[in-house]
């Protein structure tokens, strides 16, 4: 099965912590909640888990409240065989370019909560960025995350009109189903699979390996993972394939 299961990591303060229907506020470290890590340092969870892929959500830059991008550097240097994604709270190029210079990705996110249309348009058409990016249809409730007017769309929509950009990958990231293993709306994203000219990867909702199954068999290319994995309903393994 050519399916990717990626690792989310979402980093607070330098710490992994379990997020949960997109509540920053009452995130708790990632090592109260795991039955397979000790201690919330992320190097140690890498270190624990030994994903080929993994997405890191620097929370503080989202919240913006400071960054991670030291935590990030020392994770890069450690793990070079592991591919990173990062969502690091993109608003405008020029955090997109002090975040290429760092070199503390493969894969960049531009997220529909922190960024525009007008950003992706500017990405698209420039021949500085020599990096891999990817949109981040982020939603709470089927509505799409967003302060861009040319984004409050209905997100399918949305998702279609991304096949104008040479982006890498679209995620289709509910918050509110993130941490909570409440299932997967699989007919929703089945009408993303089929709008979308890009692979489409699943955030929030992830319950089982059973879950993955469908998914797999519907088209969609990948899935973020992490509650599933630190209570051990996905084999950790399932990572490394």
């Amino acid at each position: 099965m050519n399916f990717r299961l990626i690792l989310a990591l979402d980093l607070l303060d330098g710490s992994v912590v379990h997020a949960k229907r997109g509540e920053r506020e009452k995130y708790e470290p990632i090592h109260l909640f795991s039955s397979i890590v000790r201690s919330s340092d992320p190097v140690h969870v890498i270190d624990a888990i030994k994903p080929d892929e993994v997405y890191i959500a620097d929370l503080n830059r989202l919240m913006g409240t400071g960054d991670n991008k030291g935590i990030m550097n020392a994770l890069r240097n450690k793990t070079k065989k592991t591919r990173i994604t990062v969502e690091y709270g993109i608003k405008k190029k020029e955090d997109l370019k002090e975040a290429a210079k760092a070199e503390i990705a493969d894969n960049f996110i531009l997220g529909t909560e922190t960024a525009s249309m007008e950003l992706i348009d500017e990405v698209s058409e420039s021949d500085i960025f020599d990096i891999d990016i990817s949109v981040s249809v982020d939603l709470i409730n089927r509505e799409v995350l967003t302060g861009d007017k040319r984004m409050k769309i209905d997100p399918l929509l949305l998702i279609k009109e991304l096949n104008e950009y040479p982006i890498r990958d679209v995620i289709v990231l509910e918050l509110d189903r993130v941490g909570t293993k409440s299932g997967i709306d699989f007919n929703f994203l089945a009408r993303a699979v089929a709008v979308s000219e890009h692979d489409v990867l699943c955030g929030g909702g992830v319950r089982n390996c059973e879950d993955v199954r469908k998914m797999a068999e519907m088209g969609v290319k990948g899935a973020l993972v992490a509650t599933t994995i630190h209570d051990v309903s996905i084999p950790a393994s399932l990572l490394r394939l």
